[in-house]
């Protein structure tokens, strides 16, 4: 019998048996357990350290000054498949894991070597000589001061003896040498200071590496002392002088100039028992280690220089790196990027300057045989005719974007002019931060 609720007559139960058979629930979707997308995979291979080739007889050599030999994509393949670049990527990814899981203070527990404390004493004269050629009066200007012109010419000068104390063992050799320290510091025409120049210092090194003054066993000093003061002299050097960037990028997001002390950081703190890539957003931990670990001291630094809070506004990718699961991850990144983005990059690479010690491949062309002048007798700007996609067209690497745009004033000289008004302590925040 039907029953009834409120009035409301329901259906029997034989009904209700019939309503269930006549649907057929076989036909409702199986659920599948959600599985966990496998982990994506970079498609560039780390980059490994090609064994270091021993040191050339000097007596071998025909010591010359270096001038630029990537004149075409040509020559840029030439060089790619080079015993030369294996060499570089040698010593510059030998120089990072001398610095693996080793504090700055660790290397004063031995006796510092005698050539690290020259090349130490080298910097200390080159800070010495930004007091004797005091920046010019600008009236506010935040671009390159040309008193620079003045600080490179008084390096100049000095380089003879610099040498000679160094042990390099010729005039002609010094000649050489003594041409990518002066080109270490920034580029004379545009005032501008990039990866390419901090590439000549490291490149300085690797000259005094193969004239046996700098050996393997120096390498962790040159990494964690005479690297950290270079870069302390530079900011110096860019506070002084307000050299700009070279190029647009700031670095592809991780500073406005430099590059390798992130790789060289990045393998300090391989094995850290409690810094994470993470804890770069804890002033606190940048503060108490930022004095034992290059890239920490990086972190610091850039967050002072900037006049916006928050590293997500003003160095992306460094903020999106800070996401890696350890600092192998970065490390490895770092070796990819700078495979890619300064071995790997025309605009970069076409100022990299070749003599004996660092020679060209074979074939490679000469400035002379296309009509290029030094780049030290260019005009001011930088223009440079390169060929891209076979046509030839004039190309400014000290401009917005790859070519053709507009210059980039200097952050550091945006901070130091605001510390002159008073301002260094204001912050501008970005809204719904």
């Amino acid at each position: 019998m039907p029953t009834a609720i409120d009035g409301v007559s329901l259906p029997s139960r034989s009904r209700l048996v019939n309503i269930d058979k006549s649907h057929n629930l076989d036909r409702l979707p199986r659920l599948i357990p959600r599985k966990k997308a496998p982990p994506q995979q970079n498609p560039l291979p780390v980059p490994p350290t090609p064994p270091l080739t021993p040191p050339v007889d000097p007596q071998n050599l025909n010591f010359h000054e270096p001038t630029r030999r990537i004149l075409s994509p040509r020559d840029y393949e030439l060089f790619q498949a080079s015993p030369t670049y294996s060499l570089i990527l040698s010593f510059v990814f030998s120089l990072s894991e001398a610095a693996a899981d080793k504090k700055i203070s660790s290397i004063y527990q031995d006796k510092v070597p005698d050539a690290i404390e020259h090349v130490l004493s080298v910097l200390s004269e080159v800070e010495e000589t930004i007091n004797r050629c005091p920046p010019a009066d600008q009236g506010g200007s935040r671009f390159g001061n040309p008193s620079f012109r003045d600080f490179l010419d008084a390096i100049g000068f000095q380089n003879l003896s610099w040498h000679s104390l160094l042990g390099v063992p010729s005039s002609s050799a010094v000649a050489e040498v003594a041409t990518y320290l002066q080109n270490s510091f920034g580029n004379r025409a545009r005032i501008d200071y990039g990866s390419g120049h901090e590439l000549n210092f490291i490149m300085w090194l690797l000259c005094l590496n193969r004239l046996s003054i700098l050996p393997p066993s120096t390498f962790p000093g040159l990494a964690l002392l005479v690297f950290p003061k270079y870069i302390k002299l530079m900011r110096s050097i860019q506070s002084a002088y307000y050299l700009e960037p070279a190029g647009s990028h700031g670095v592809w997001g991780l500073d406005d100039y430099h590059f390798l002390p992130f790789l060289f950081g990045a393998s300090q703190l391989l094995h850290h028992p409690y810094i994470r890539p993470l804890s770069i957003h804890n002033e606190l931990v940048l503060e108490e280690e930022g004095d034992e670990y290059i890239y920490l001291d990086m972190v610091r630094e850039t967050m002072a220089s900037k006049s916006v809070k928050g590293l997500k506004w003003t160095q992306p990718m460094l903020d999106d790196i800070s996401g890696a699961k350890n600092w192998e991850k970065v490390e490895q990144g770092m070796r990819r990027m700078f495979v890619k983005e300064v071995l790997g990059k025309l605009p970069v690479m076409q100022h990299f300057l070749f003599g004996s010690l660092v020679p060209a491949a074979e074939g490679m062309s000469r400035e002379e045989e296309v009509g290029v002048k030094p780049e030290e007798e260019e005009q001011e700007g930088g223009e440079v005719v390169v060929e891209h996609d076979g046509v030839k067209h004039v190309h400014r690497d000290d401009v917005w974007g790859d070519c053709c745009g507009i210059k980039i004033p200097s952050t550091v000289a945006a901070a130091q002019e605001a510390k002159k008004k008073g301002e260094e302590d204001s912050f501008r925040r970005i809204p719904f931060d």
